[in-house]
């Protein structure tokens, strides 16, 4: 699979562009390596095929070889999982499926004691409507008639028979509005019908989502990543009517999503406003804790100019990470040229501004890695999703080149996102060592016998050592330099090849080059310095230790990245 294997070599750092600022303390959030784990697939620890708490447990030290921060955790929430686990009935209780609550303390309490911190899903915007809450709701209970957003609707002039209130479309298609019979109301979800939207315009609905997080935050929670974040708001007008959204021309069919342009049910100034709430809630819970800062991330796929505001609004921070998913637009055939108006793109908006970043490469929503730019791909983005400053944020599996698997697709998880959602491939043993039982919860690839763990690790320019060596790298100094004068530059230097630099101070300096296409490509006159080679892709023929002489020809071979150091101590 691998072209050579090669003794590994001790890895440094890279650098990146020219800017002057005061050198600045970074927090841990803002420099980490962020790797998303969806519970389900990752490891099962008690043979029924569906992974759990005690396997992350279990496979904790592995995220330590990584180099992980922080990993992120899909949700393990009680739910009827009519959305896999997104529709939450009860928000402070473990789901069985994944353990017990016990289960979640001794997570917490190993992944510490291993100098790993834990990040949960927080899902605001709605509930199950199995919820007590929703349950409490419809019954119209003292405290909970407008817990969620319920509406009597319209009544058609011509025919006489009811309407929804509005033309709002589900996300998941057909009407944003359902009606509750027992209620005699139509009650709002943006997803599915089993998601009933909560009402943010009620102060109790606010209580309780605090309530939500300093429940998690006390048992030991490092952060929360808000999930569908632009959603949490929808504009009403002052006589309690909504109004209808135009179209789109982007689809020809009314119930799908794409039909309406959502200006009125995606990001409202009522979504900029809880989102300071929660973050002035942790800056005080840190205050009166003594904890490390608990981050949060906002899944916005929104524009740059809406994500900056998620940070801060002149008067105060915002949460510190609203994802940035630039680059998961990246395709096969895109070029340096596209990389760099993608990372131009985001650090012209909000580096500016809060001098903060983070490069977003998958999720469990999206396709893997290896199938949306291929898999000679796979290393170049991981290479620059970690060469670029700021937060990486990896999706489990793409460390070793995970593909989509053929699933067969459950009509109930809305759209077949099954393919990127696959048991993580642990070594050649039967279900890739994902579980000693019999059987998955979902097939595993028939590749997993060359892709997985134990197997990489033996390779030297394996997909998971060059994640491994790219780690590395962030922790030397010119990678944690970002924040100081001269720390960092990007750019395509060919319309294939996109360079990073970095550099901490005239004491090191790092270049990242990587050739997007698939040809040979020639560059000329980069710097008047010699720089050795300290990681290689898999397609680069060169050596670890070998001197190249920028003043000179380079030439890159197709779909090679490198990364080549220079150092005052002649490194």
């Amino acid at each position: 699979m691998w072209s050579r294997l090669l003794p590994l070599c001790t890895v440094l750092l890279l650098c990146y562009g020219k800017r002057t600022t005061a050198t600045t303390t970074v927090d841990w959030w803002e420099s980490a390596t962020l790797y998303q784990i969806y519970p389900r697939s990752f490891m099962d620890s008690n043979g029924d095929g569906v992974g759990d708490l005690n396997g992350i447990a279990s496979r904790l030290e592995y995220l330590k070889e990584l180099g992980v921060t922080a990993t992120w955790l899909s949700p393990i929430f009680k739910s009827p999982m009519a959305d896999f686990g997104y529709d939450i009935s009860n928000f402070t209780e473990v789901d069985p499926i994944f353990g017990t609550m016990a289960d979640f303390d001794a997570l917490i309490t190993k992944a510490h004691q291993l100098g790993l911190k834990i990040i949960l899903d927080f899902v605001p915007n709605h509930s199950s409507d199995e919820c007590e809450w929703f349950q409490k709701s419809v019954r119209r209970e003292d405290g909970y008639d407008d817990f969620y957003v319920w509406e009597d609707g319209k009544i058609d002039a011509q025919t006489g028979e009811r309407m929804p209130p509005s033309n709002w479309v589900s996300v998941f298609s057909g009407s944003m509005w359902t009606w509750n019979e027992q209620r005699q109301q139509y009650f709002l979800h943006q997803f599915l019908p089993k998601q009933p939207d909560l009402n943010f315009r009620n102060q109790m609905v606010r209580e309780h989502m605090r309530g939500v997080l300093k429940f998690w935050s006390d048992r030991g929670v490092d952060g929360f990543r808000i999930d569908a974040v632009p959603h949490i708001g929808e504009k009403r007008y002052a006589n309690g009517t909504y109004p209808d959204e135009p179209s789109s021309g982007w689809s020809d069919d009314p119930s799908s999503y794409n039909y309406h342009e959502h200006i009125y049910t995606k990001d409202q100034p009522l979504t900029l406003e809880v989102v300071y709430e929660w973050r002035q809630f942790f800056d005080e819970y840190k205050r009166q804790n003594g904890v490390d800062t608990i981050a949060l991330l906002a899944e916005a796929y929104s524009s740059v100019e809406v994500l900056s505001d998620y940070i801060n609004n002149g008067t105060h921070s915002g949460t510190q990470i609203p994802m940035n998913f630039n680059l998961m637009s990246l395709i096969g055939y895109s070029t340096a040229k596209n990389v760099e108006d993608l990372v131009k793109g985001w650090m012209d908006t909000i580096w500016p501004r809060h001098q903060t970043a983070n490069w977003v490469l998958g999720n469990h929503d999206s396709a893997r890695l290896a199938n949306r730019v291929g898999r000679e791909k796979v290393d170049l983005m991981t290479m620059l999703v970690h060469a670029l400053p700021g937060t990486s944020v990896t999706y489990y599996g793409e460390e070793i080149g995970m593909s989509n698997v053929a699933t067969e697709y459950t009509p109930v998880s809305c759209d077949d996102r099954d393919p990127e959602r696959t048991p993580m491939q642990w070594d050649t043993t039967a279900h890739a060592g994902f579980t000693t039982g019999s059987t998955t919860w979902l097939p595993v690839s028939v590749d997993y016998e060359q892709l997985n763990v134990a197997t990489e690790r033996s390779v030297a320019r394996s997909h998971l050592n060059i994640f491994k060596g790219m780690t590395k790298l962030k922790q030397t100094l010119a990678f944690k330099a970002f924040k100081d004068e001269n720390g960092f530059s990007f750019g395509a230097v060919l319309p294939q090849v996109f360079q990073v630099v970095r550099t901490a101070a005239k004491q090191e300096e790092y270049r990242i080059l990587i050739n997007m296409g698939n040809k040979i490509e020639y560059l000329y006159g980069l710097a008047n310095q010699t720089m050795v080679y300290v990681l290689l892709s898999q397609f680069s023929p060169h050596s670890y230790g070998e001197k190249v002489d920028l003043s000179k020809r380079l030439y890159m071979m197709p779909y090679e990245a490198v990364v080549l150091r220079w150092s005052t101590d002649g490194d």
